[in-house]
């Protein structure tokens, strides 16, 4: 059998396309905001501008979100997963050309950020159902935990890559990166073209919209949701300035001590949930690591040492690693007809609290004369209601 062809017949393809998905949702999310400030410099973008983009960003995706778990059945995983990484190919390699091939290079980061979107949007939506239906996949939590360190993984690579790149070859080889950064998405179109995706029980007679949003288990679960993107990027997208203010290094210190550290922590803890998923109680292990946050932002607020306030940022990651993963498969257990619509709403509420989390900080921070301390101190209340929420899901 040559490779093609088993690469056709083996569900093993299919698990490694996926994990090769995640990494494209970081390069996506993660590496327009490297070149931010190149955007502004090499660009004349201003910083309007730049947070309109962000904010759209997170519009875009959250569109998808809702709209992904109505088409995905009708037409087909493979095909939308394939459109997601010709579109994320679009995306990111377009920076380097798409700008400078309209009138004003701002309109060109507009279409690009969408076209990430899009991809990225659908591809969080669709994924972990073509994981759940592989048959290959004997423990879904296991499966489903791994799948999602592979985020991780691709978020440290991004920017350590990314500081590292630009280091090397200066600034203006920014360019250059967009197009080497397109690469793994149009990989994983031509991997997805020829993996075989069993189709998915769940979809079969599964639930409407309409049906889940009356059931009490499903509103749980949203709730979880949006803490759990909450408690997540309230600290990882703040980790970069915490690092840079608590240590005083420089930005590209700061990005390897911040984010990577935090992503490093965060995919760790979701590696040992794939390996001991099977033999724990998920919800109780949850609140635990809900806990665990807790004490790490306290410990990130109130350390005497900036050194300890970044070993509480650390262990934040370690924390919400959990979280997600978790309860995708506490999800397709308490609601099995849920189906792709499930998914979708899932990852909508993700998003949702993805993009409410750090705005928090920033709010209460603003308030506080820009005292970070204080944003990061009010992010507690999302892993208490996470812990609250856990236990009467938990009783459920």
């Amino acid at each position: 059998m040559n490779t093609v062809q088993r690469i056709r017949t083996s569900y093993r393809h299919t698990i490694y396309a996926s994990y090769l998905g995640y990494i494209t949702q970081a390069v996506v999310n993660m590496f327009p905001p490297l070149l931010f400030v190149i955007f502004q410099d090499s660009l004349g973008v201003s910083l309007g501008q730049i947070t309109s983009l962000v904010s759209i960003n997170f519009a875009v995706q959250i569109a998808v979100d809702l709209i992904a778990g109505k088409i995905a059945p009708k037409l087909g995983y493979r095909r939308l997963a394939v459109f997601a990484h010709a579109v994320a190919v679009l995306g990111v390699s377009g920076y380097a050309w798409i700008p400078f091939v309209m009138p004003k290079p701002y309109p060109g980061l507009l279409v690009c950020i969408i076209l990430n979107a899009i991809g990225g949007g659908l591809d969080e939506v669709l994924i972990s159902p073509i994981v759940e239906s592989c048959p290959d996949s004997k423990n879904k939590e296991s499966a489903m935990g791994l799948l999602h360190s592979f985020y991780c993984w691709g978020v440290v690579g991004v920017v350590a890559l990314t500081t590292l790149f630009l280091f090397a070859f200066g600034k203006g080889s920014w360019r250059i990166l967009c197009l080497l950064w397109a690469v793994i998405p149009f990989l994983d179109a031509a991997y997805f073209a020829l993996v075989p995706i069993a189709p998915w029980e769940a979809d079969e007679g599964g639930m409407r919209y309409r049906e889940l949003v009356k059931n009490g288990t499903f509103w749980l679960l949203i709730i979880l949701m949006i803490t759990a993107g909450a408690s997540e990027q309230a600290m990882s997208q703040w980790a970069s300035l915490f690092a840079e203010r608590g240590l005083g290094v420089s930005k590209s210190m700061g990005d390897l001590l911040g984010p990577c550290m935090f992503a490093v922590l965060m995919g760790l803890s979701r590696v040992i949930y794939a390996k001991i998923a099977p033999k724990i109680d998920s919800l109780k292990v949850i609140m635990g690591s809900g806990a665990l946050c807790i004490l790490s932002y306290l410990l990130a607020v109130f350390a005497p040492h900036p050194v300890l306030s970044l070993l509480g940022c650390g262990l934040t990651g370690l924390s919400v690693g959990i979280f997600w993963p978790g309860f995708f498969s506490i999800a397709a257990v308490k609601l099995p007809k849920g189906g792709t619509a499930l998914f979708a709403l899932l990852a909508f509420a993700g998003d949702i609290g993805c993009s409410g989390g750090p705005t928090l900080v920033g709010m209460v921070s603003g308030a506080f004369s820009d005292n970070l301390k204080y944003g990061l101190l009010a992010a507690v209340l999302f892993p208490l209601v996470l812990i609250v929420t856990s236990a009467a899901l938990r009783r459920k």
